[in-house]
């Protein structure tokens, strides 16, 4: 699980807090600017190397013009870095919004569903609107009752096509029970690792290999085929800096000293104090093992975007040039510590023609030393054939606005 949110105090989820929260579906939320507001060659390197990552179809400019894409093009995931609001909210949404129903309960970042429909190019600008589209109350194995907000970012190129369709399921858990299950676990231990360890992490580096250029066909793909794994570790606080430079900040506004302080006058929840009393971001849970402590977490901890991006370049890397990543869900389901060594694995588990696309669809999962599995999933890649080329999908509407209400309807159901 990766928490997205830092709401100090005990909270309680109430029915009338769900009823507040439901009346907010579908409301566009106001969104930070967007880390990138251009699709250019050195943001997509910077994003790409921060998960470490030198396909030469993102990083050589080179290499794209020669592939089927005509020009470099942006990891799957790049869209993170990009969005500007592509609705500007008035008085009324304004007054609807204001104040979370939820505040003071632990958020946690539960399920990641994407659906990719065209690539991001050199030049290329992105709208986006972000709206929940649905809440559900369940029972929480991590902080007893509890609820899942899903939320819907939409994302539009400057011509206004759909590009990638992203639905994220936070879970809203009563902190102080949080903190109970967290204490009656067994304690997670962090023993130094030894140089064998280290010598075969290296290793499995060292023997990386990329598709590329040869196509990966969907005939000679097998049911029960494993792609070459991934390794990602031992993690650092120095790869968590890497991420963000390529990232962006997200969840605080970028910006330090002076610009923070006009985000702190605006929003002072957003930096709780530190032990020495000075105001600091919330997110810094994820490299200050003392503010993660004080949460009831044992230690620092990854973005769950890290991970979602770890798959993605496991399954880049394994489809090639000419393949097509169209869908991916994860689910994350344990904290991955600084420290850990995540181990991306994914196995071909099905091969279906259906609707003019030639679909592989795999298991994924992210375990980490201990052999957790923290993270699994499941993707569809589209390959080409030996007789014709991957058909990009077709997304659910023609644009963002049709989309949102694409969206709540299909959580309805």
């Amino acid at each position: 699980m990766s928490a997205v949110t830092d709401h100090t105090g005990a909270g309680q989820l109430t029915d009338e807090a769900v009823a507040r929260a439901r009346r907010r579906t579908g409301l566009p939320k106001k969104q930070l600017a967007p880390h990138n507001l251009e699709v250019t060659a050195d943001g997509i390197r910077h994003f790409a190397h921060g998960y470490g990552d030198d396909n030469p179809l993102w990083c050589d400019p080179g290499h794209g013009p020669a592939t089927r894409w005509g020009s470099t093009i942006a990891p799957p995931n790049f869209f993170y870095t990009m969005g500007e609001n592509a609705i500007e909210q008035d008085a009324e949404v304004k007054a609807q919004l204001r104040g979370d129903p939820l505040a003071g309960l632990g958020a946690y970042q539960a399920a990641m569903e994407f659906e990719y429909y065209r690539p991001l190019r050199l030049g290329d600008r992105c709208t986006s609107v972000r709206a929940q589209v649905g809440v559900q109350v369940k029972e929480s194995s991590f902080g007893g009752r509890a609820a899942h907000v899903t939320d819907g970012l939409l994302f539009a190129d400057g011509d206004g096509a759909v590009v990638t369709v992203q639905r994220g399921t936070w879970i809203h858990a009563e902190r102080g029970r949080s903190k109970e299950r967290s204490q009656s676990r067994p304690p997670v231990t962090f023993p130094p690792y030894s140089d064998d360890e280290l010598a075969a992490i290296d290793a499995a580096y060292d023997s990386e290999t990329r598709r590329g250029a040869e196509p990966r066909y969907f005939e000679d793909v097998r049911i029960g085929e494993e792609i070459q794994p991934r390794v990602k570790g031992p993690l650092t606080v120095t790869d968590v800096v890497v991420w963000h430079l390529g990232w962006g900040m997200q969840l605080t506004p970028p910006g330090a000293f002076a610009l923070a302080r006009q985000v702190r006058r605006k929003a002072p929840g957003l930096y709780p104090r530190n032990a020495r009393n000075i105001p600091d971001t919330v997110q810094r849970l994820h490299w200050e093992p003392e503010r993660a402590r004080e949460l009831g977490i044992p230690m620092s901890y990854d973005y769950g975007g890290m991970r979602e991006t770890w798959l993605t370049h496991a399954l880049t890397d394994w489809m090639g040039d000419d393949g097509w990543l169209f869908r991916l869900r994860c689910e994350h389901r344990r904290f991955n510590y600084i420290g850990d060594t995540t181990w991306v694995h994914g196995t071909v588990v099905d091969k279906v023609q259906a609707h003019g696309r030639n679909e592989v669809h795999l298991e994924l999962d992210c375990r980490n030393q201990r052999g957790e599995v923290t993270t699994p999933g499941t993707a569809v890649v589209l390959l080409p054939t030996r007789d014709a080329a991957v058909q990009l999908p077709q997304p659910p509407a023609d644009n963002l606005l049709d989309l949102l209400q694409s969206e709540i309807a299909r959580f309805a159901d």
